[in-house]
């Protein structure tokens, strides 16, 4: 895996925007038009798409019809990795009962964020999250691990990296093997991201490692590079700069899958997807948000 990483220029870009995307988002999309979207998603040659989160629908409305829309999607687009994220055990055995075999399980290496988003301290949060990791091994899922707030906390500010390469490893040890660095915040800058990937690189050579970028203050496209730059090959986006988090105040969206596409055709590197059904994508969701998006690629 890691000779794959250094010598691969092949990107894979996992869809947030079904996901992270619409959570926040006041108008709930039918299951018909979620559908559409996976649909066109998959047209436009995207591989991998987090569909929805397993959370209580009162909290996150938006999600409701997630263990649904798994099954449909499952159903109709067998090829297509579908991945879902996961929090506690309620949403665990959720994803057991739709027979997913991917999933993410996330935890914040923030206090203060950690206590909003599941209501629990950093550390306890930690420690619930490695014994899923184990059930859901344990059950031949393979586990993606979620490392939230990893540049950065929009309250606390730094976060010691010592303190996410100790969730690393104790995730790995775990046995995901994936990991998944989330710049939360949007706080995260091309240095910092170059620095921490090296060093859990180092840790656990044999974990694929991804990243989820916000791009607050305008500067996801270079984190993404940095990260390029660094070996990662795994990518979060979201089709429009869709996302943000519910417990972030004022965090923009997710790296647009547009502009990350545009920027690694211009590197020539593959990502096997079609930017000009990209552009129809955005537009699609344009007309059933009922708002413009804030990503640039289209307009241009």
């Amino acid at each position: 895996m890691l000779k794959y990483l250094e010598t691969s220029r092949e990107v894979v870009l996992e869809e947030e925007s079904l996901r992270d995307g619409l959570q926040n988002e006041p108008r709930i999309l039918s299951l018909d038009e979620k559908l559409e979207l996976v649909h066109l998603l998959a047209t436009a040659g995207i591989r991998r798409v987090q569909v929805g989160s397993f959370v209580n629908p009162r909290t996150v409305p938006q999600m409701a019809d997630t263990d649904a829309l798994v099954g449909l999607v499952r159903a109709a687009l067998p090829h297509l990795l579908c991945t879902a994220l996961v929090l506690n055990r309620q949403g665990l055995d959720r994803a057991i009962g739709c027979g997913l075999d991917h999933i993410s399980l996330s935890l914040s290496v923030s206090d203060s964020h950690s206590r909003k988003n599941v209501r629990r301290s950093a550390m306890e949060a930690l420690e619930a999250i490695v014994v899923l990791v184990g059930v859901a091994v344990a059950h031949g899922i393979t586990v993606r691990a979620g490392v939230q707030s990893a540049f950065g906390c929009a309250d606390e500010g730094c976060v010691p990296e010592d303190r996410v390469l100790e969730a690393v490893r104790r995730l790995a040890a775990a046995g995901a093997v994936e990991i998944n660095l989330a710049d939360t915040a949007g706080k995260a800058h091309p240095d910092q991201v170059r620095q921490l990937v090296a060093r859990v690189r180092r840790l656990e050579p044999a974990v694929r490692l991804s990243l989820h970028l916000h791009d607050t203050r305008g500067l996801g496209l270079a984190n993404l590079m940095a990260g390029y730059e660094a070996g990662v090959r795994l990518f979060d986006v979201a089709a429009g700069g869709l996302g943000g988090c519910p417990f972030v105040q004022g965090a923009a969206g997710n790296v647009a899958t547009e502009e990350a596409v545009h920027l690694f055709q211009g590197l020539g590197v593959d990502t096997g997807i079609d930017l000009g059904q990209l552009h129809k994508i955005v537009e699609r969701y344009q007309e059933v948000l009922g708002r413009p998006l804030p990503e640039k690629k289209h307009r241009m």
